[in-house]
């Protein structure tokens, strides 16, 4: 059974790097990670930390109100499809609720969209290329 925690930024980092950053010579470590309104959420199989995410109090001129950007979620290879993102996503939106937040906003990988299309996020705009990573789209859920 998945369990989801709040955990450190440091946290996260192994699995960004595993994940996100493999072979790219990118930073794995994001401006923001130890701000005091930044929280990081792991899902957790049998006590090992398998998927990570991490939440950031940062506004995007196109949206209106309180926002959140997502940053750096990331499974596992071996774990994905087994429902550690969506755990996480669920998780994070009653917390943000909880904060009076408006908007959860990301910059999301052209493979992940159909993911956060089914948790409710939205496409905004038109595809842009992060270099060394690939197409992405910002998608964003009203909460």
């Amino acid at each position: 059974m998945i369990k989801i925690k709040q955990i450190s930024a440091e946290e996260t980092y192994p699995i960004r790097l595993e994940v996100l950053r493999k072979n790219i010579l990118l930073p794995y470590v994001f401006n923001g990670d130890t701000d005091n309104d930044t929280f990081h959420i792991g899902a957790f199989e049998d006590d090992k930390l398998i998927a990570v995410s991490s939440y950031m109090k940062v506004s995007n001129s196109n949206f209106k109100g309180n926002q959140y950007q997502l940053r750096g979620m990331a499974t596992l290879t071996e774990y994905q499809g087994l429902g550690a993102g969506k755990l996480m996503l669920h998780k994070v939106f009653s917390i943000l609720k909880t904060k009076n937040i408006d908007i959860l906003w990301c910059n999301a990988r052209v493979a992940a969209l159909n993911f956060y299309k089914k948790q409710g996020f939205v496409v905004f705009g038109d595809k842009f290329d992060v270099p060394q990573i690939g197409d992405h789209y910002v998608m964003y859920v009203k909460l």
